[in-house]
Parts: C-alpha cells; structure tokens; sequence
C-alpha cells in the first residue's frame, strides 16, 4: 500500500464536494405537484472497487442507453456523462406521481498519477456501466553510487579491490583493542 501525504487543503475540498452533493439531493427533491420531477436531478449511483492490479468502476444506469453514454480521461480525472431520456409526454391527464428523476448527469473521479489512459476499458450491460482502469506501475527507487571526490569508475573499482591494508588504500585504519 502506498503512502499518501495528507494535505488538509485537499480534505476541505472533498468536504466540501459532499456537502454540495448532501444540499442538492436534498433541494433538489420534488416537492408535489404536476411538473415536479422535471425539476429533479438524477445522480446515479457508483461504485469503485480496489482489487489487484486494477481499479473498477461500476455505474447503475437504468434506462440509458449506451450511446447516451460519454466517457473522458484528461488529467488524471475521469467523467462520465450522459442522459436519461423522459419516457413520458407532458400531457395533464392519466399521471398521478412521477418519481423517476430524467435528464443529464456527469460525475467525476480523480485519477492516481501515472494511470495509461490508452488501458482504461468500458463495458456496457444490463443498465450496468463497468470501467477497468489499471493501477499504474509503482515507482521504484533507485540505487544511486556514491563517487569518492573527482574519481571515476576505474579508480572507484581500483579503491574497491585493493587490501585492507591502510597503507595501501589511503583510509584511516581500523580501531583494534589493546
């Protein structure tokens, strides 16, 4: 598992996504009458699942279709937006509740860096939207060498071989008890 620096600034951020979303689910609700639903927004519901080299995304959309369907990856944020078509006219007579939210959504998801946009996979099934995207390679460290003043790598191979002997290699001897 990677370490992640903690940047409040970010938090506040996030805090701040959720209390927009929490405030429009809520006003964002049909309060009675005719025409009420045409005023509600429909946020579908998502689900990302970590499993070992990849991450998967899992949308409910129900009565879209796939070309109503739109997916973006630019800067390590992903978009999925679409539409969910009224299937009603908007006549007065034979409705008694329409709950059933219609029309545009878009959400979002921020990416880890170094995620291969040209990998990412979609699949289309049953109202069910899945997105593959696999976890980009860890960065490994590197050994660096460290080089004794202006020597080069013959002389540091030289200085490497030669005896423990302080006479020879030109280091301080080795502490010995008396």
């Amino acid at each position: 598992m990677a370490l992640i620096r903690w940047e409040p600034a970010a938090e506040l951020s996030t805090i701040q996504n959720e209390m927009n979303r929490l405030f429009n689910t809520y006003f964002d609700q049909p309060t009675g009458g005719r025409g009420a639903a045409a005023t509600r927004r429909w946020v579908p519901a998502m689900d990302l699942i970590e499993v070992a080299d990849q991450y998967v995304l899992r949308a409910d959309l129900p009565g879209v279709s796939d070309e109503d369907v739109d997916i973006q990856l630019q800067d390590n944020v992903l978009t999925i937006s679409g539409e969910r078509k009224t299937e009603h006219e908007n006549k007065d007579e034979g409705y008694y509740r329409l709950e059933r939210a219609f029309g545009g959504f878009s959400r979002s998801l921020t990416l880890p860096d170094g995620v291969d946009p040209t990998a990412v996979q979609a699949h289309f099934d049953r109202g069910v939207l899945e997105v593959r995207i696999p976890k980009p390679e860890q960065k490994k460290p590197r050994k660096v060498q460290i080089r004794l003043g202006s020597q080069d790598a013959d002389e540091r191979t030289s200085i490497e071989s030669e005896t423990a002997d302080p006479a020879h290699n030109g280091r301080d001897p080795a502490p010995t008890l008396n």
